[in-house]
């Protein structure tokens, strides 16, 4: 995983010839840029051609091959290239330096530590005495070394005196590694945002020097951070650009690594068919290369796919192979992982007693990951469960709640926090099995609570920053009667899920299916909806299906023609709960009965309870842009929309932002937060990967056009309502607990106290109409969700019965959220 080496470059005395210097420049560069086999097929052409032990040539070449057989990861090939002694006559020498260079990361990586260490400190001292252009490259291998020994203030240190000399000496290379060996460690230590900042600066630099094995290792070490943040869909692209361009620079060696970290990112997402396969292919290379940490690592992960199987035998099995390799070299990583893979053992096999042994190991030791450690927790309070000891169970669940919740707010980049649940979100699942089992669903109620909009809360600064169990001032039928709305809050679990209806005198729970039935017949009813005509069609079937599992529990709880507001949850962030079909009297979409918002937590809730409808009815209207080029052509019912929604505010209140003058820079320079009512009407754009590069497509300004969510949540908004008339303004991402993240979450973060976005690609042809039948019905004093519903049923009840209109791919992608 480490970057390791920088290549300040070999220096070598001026020659008039032009061959061997030439060749040996060219064989350097290609090193430096990571075509190690273009490199080493060069070099070894040089060693046929200066085969005399009497030449520098001969002694340049071979050392050179040497620190191409370790950049390959072929250590013990490169030991026994330098087996033996330099000639006195370069004892002194720039080359005597790059040998204890060579030989120290050559036994670092093999795991020798006081071999690499005798040879690097040789290596300083001549370097400090007669080469001091060397010391750089000295620190950035003197760091590797202590990132290897597991001293990651000391790599720090180290890494740092090398980045500072790099500068110093405009040695890009070596500054591409010092950057990426710096993002590494903070990632070891657990400070992620800070070292994809680092890996980000890497990364620009090694693309710039075409530094091919630099690109190659930065993808990878970026990917692990993102990996730990939970952000699997980063995590996993990553990884894949670090195994393509390993492949280019004919890297084998850390291919190991991003197979083991692929397979990963498909285990944690729950694909284990493709997880097995990925380590399978990992475990072969790792032989290939002898790398026992990767062996080790391979066996580990196989054991932990064996229990997700339920196969203990197999899992035992695995473990030993591990434990094996554990035996010769002690990577404290990897040993607290077999710790945790042993206790869950210890528990297939009830022997509780040496399960809470292994666990509390992990606990108390000081090497421990906050995520190992977490784990560690929750599986000690399911293993005091299987005790029947409750009252520790319940204490250690809230222990591991809590340091999750401390390693969440460590984050200091918002974005970084957004997906950071999506790893831990089981144990918060676990905790709530556990206190349904017991007959508590209201405390189960409160840790559901305490994972939803995390981020967006800490943004409002609407509750405390930090997680408390119980819930301060937590009372859910206070805000179903301030709302005058059931709330339906749903929980979607791996084995269980669960749904609170919430009404102003009462709370009821049910169980529901777990989340692979769920998410099927979501997926499946995502697409019928789309082509649906009515609510007898032939996606009616998925949609009854959907109705029966969500709803149909709670039906008596909801009062016919009442307001409800669902809190979604997983699989449920991206469906429209107003299509599900009702399947009697007659077969309908359940809009036709209730009026539907959609919320991010209770606690947000409550604080919008208090809010009071605004006094001015104030418009900044932003559209009819010039596009920026093919990829978002003009729209031709842009002006109509614009002018329907115009007419509903008088011309004082009114800012009109168009044409040329619509850009990103314009719209944060209006000071949008005077206004009540904000609308867009132009493209939006919905990054699945990075959601808050989200943005809605304005007018030109030199190359920008793009208001990214990112900037948009940093101006704050006081507007009632803003409508984004574009397609997937809901964003098309969504996090555990977080919900989708775009464009609406992003307004909601600045302040917005409604959002409408759209879920899926919106019409044309029939947009206009609703938001005129819309802002219709809302100066009619009615609240944005009762309008919304109106003016959707004006199309489904169309008098038109071949009316295209009817179908709810015209009226019911946008979908209402309430902000706090």
């Amino acid at each position: 995983m480490l970057l390791g080496v920088g290549l300040a470059g070999i220096g070598c005395k001026k020659e008039a010839s032009y061959s061997p210097e030439q060749a040996y420049q060219d064989s350097w560069l290609k090193l430096k840029r990571g075509d190690t086999a273009a490199a080493l097929l060069e070099t070894d052409a040089a060693l046929r051609k200066y085969s005399s032990p009497g030449s520098e040539w001969y002694w340049r070449f071979l050392h050179l091959k040497a620190e191409i057989l370790v950049w390959q990861r072929r250590s013990a090939e490169a030991l026994l290239l330098l087996r033996n002694p330099l000639p006195s006559s370069y004892a002194t020498t720039d080359l005597a330096v790059w040998r204890g260079l060579t030989l120290g990361m050559a036994n670092a990586f093999l795991l020798d530590f006081d071999s690499a260490q005798h040879h690097l400190s040789e290596a300083e001292s001549l370097a400090r005495a007669q080469h001091p252009d060397l010391l750089g490259e000295l620190e950035l291998r003197k760091g590797t070394l202590a990132f290897y020994r597991q001293d990651f203030a000391a790599a720090a240190v180290a890494y740092q005196n090398s980045l500072g000399i790099a500068r110093e000496q405009k040695n890009g290379f070596l500054q591409a590694a010092a950057l990426g060996s710096l993002g590494l460690v903070a990632t070891k230590i657990e400070h992620y945002d800070e070292s994809i900042d680092w890996n980000r600066q890497a990364l620009q630099l090694s693309q710039s020097l075409d530094a091919q094995v630099s690109v190659a290792k930065t993808f990878g070490n970026m990917g692990w951070a993102y990996y730990e943040l939970g952000d699997f869909e980063n995590a996993l692209n990553l990884y894949e650009q670090a195994i393509a361009a390993s492949k280019k620079a004919g890297l084998k060696g850390p291919q190991v690594d991003w197979q083991i970290n692929v397979g990963n990112v498909h285990h944690s997402k729950g694909d284990f068919a493709a997880a097995r396969t990925d380590y399978q292919e990992a475990l072969t290379l790792a032989r290939d290369f002898d790398n026992h940490i990767a062996i080790t690592e391979c066996y580990e992960n196989l054991a932990a796919l064996d229990l997700e199987a339920g196969e203990l035998g197999p899992a035992e099995q695995n473990a030993r192979r591990a434990s094996a390799f554990l035996q010769e070299h002690n990577e404290p990583y990897l040993q607290l992982y077999a710790h945790l893979i042993g206790a869950r053992i210890e528990i297939g096999k009830t022997n509780y007693a040496g399960a809470e042994k292994l666990l509390t190991q992990v606990i108390r030791d000081q090497h421990g990951r906050a995520s190992q450690i977490w784990e560690a927790e929750a599986r000690l309070a399911e293993t005091y469960v299987h005790e029947r000891r409750k009252g520790d169970a319940d204490l250690e669940y809230r222990t591991a709640l809590q340091t999750i919740e401390r390693a969440r707010v460590s984050l200091k980049e918002e974005g970084l926090r957004l997906s950071f649940l999506s790893s831990p979100i089981s144990y918060y699942g676990d905790y709530i099995d556990f206190l349904m089992s017991q007959g508590r669903p209201n405390e189960a109620l409160e840790v559901a609570e305490v994972s939803r909009a995390r981020t967006l809360a800490d943004g409002l600064e609407t509750r405390a920053s930090s997680l408390k169990l119980p819930v301060p001032n937590f009372h859910p039928q206070e805000v179903a009667q301030r709302l005058r709305a059931t709330l339906l809050f749903y929980w979607i679990g791996q084995d269980h899920s669960y749904l609170w209806v919430i009404g102003p005198s009462k709370t009821a729970n049910f169980r529901l299916a777990k989340s692979s039935e769920i998410e099927t017949a979501v997926k499946s009813y995502e697409k019928a909806v789309l082509e649906m005509h009515d609510a007898r069609d032939a996606g009616s079937a998925e949609g009854t299906k959907l109705y029966s599992m969500l709803v149909e529990p709670a039906k008596k709880l909801i009062p016919a023609g009442s307001r409800v507001i669902v809190l979604p949850s997983e699989s449920l962030y991206g469906l429209n709960f107003e299509t599900l079909i009702v399947p009697d009297p007659q077969p309908h979409f359940w809009i036709e009965d209730v009026t539907l918002t959609t919320g991010n937590s209770l606690s947000l809730l409550a604080s919008s309870a208090t809010r009071s409808a605004p006094k001015e009815k104030s418009l900044f209207l932003v559209g009819d842009t010039e596009s920026p080029g093919p990829a978002f052509p003009p729209l031709p019912q842009v002006r109509e929309e614009m002018k329907l929604v115009e007419k509903y505010f008088a011309t004082s209140q009114t800012r009109v932002l168009e044409g040329k003058q619509a850009t990103p820079t314009a719209y944060l320079g209006s000071n949008p937060e005077r206004f009540s009512y904000v609308h867009f009407v132009t493209h939006g754009t919905a990054s699945q990967t990075r959601p808050l590069e989200s943005a809605v497509i304005l007018s030109k300004e030199g190359d920008s056009y793009k208001l990214y969510a990112r900037d948009i949540v940093k101006h704050h908004l006081n507007a009632s309502l803003v409508t984004i008339s574009a397609c997937n303004g809901s964003g098309t991402r969504a996090y555990s607990g977080e919900g989708l993240v775009g464009l609406s979450w992003a307004f909601l973060r600045a302040g917005a106290h409604n959002v409408i976005g759209a879920l899926w690609e919106v019409s044309e042809a029939s947009t206009p109409q609703l938001m005129d039948a819309f802002y219709g019905e809302l100066f009619q004093d009615k609240d944005p969700a009762t309008a919304l519903r109106d003016a959707k049923l004006k199309l489904l009840h169309s008098p038109d019965a071949d009316s295209v209109f009817k179908k709810p791919f015209y009226w019911a992608p946008f979908q209402l959220y309430a902000g706090s």
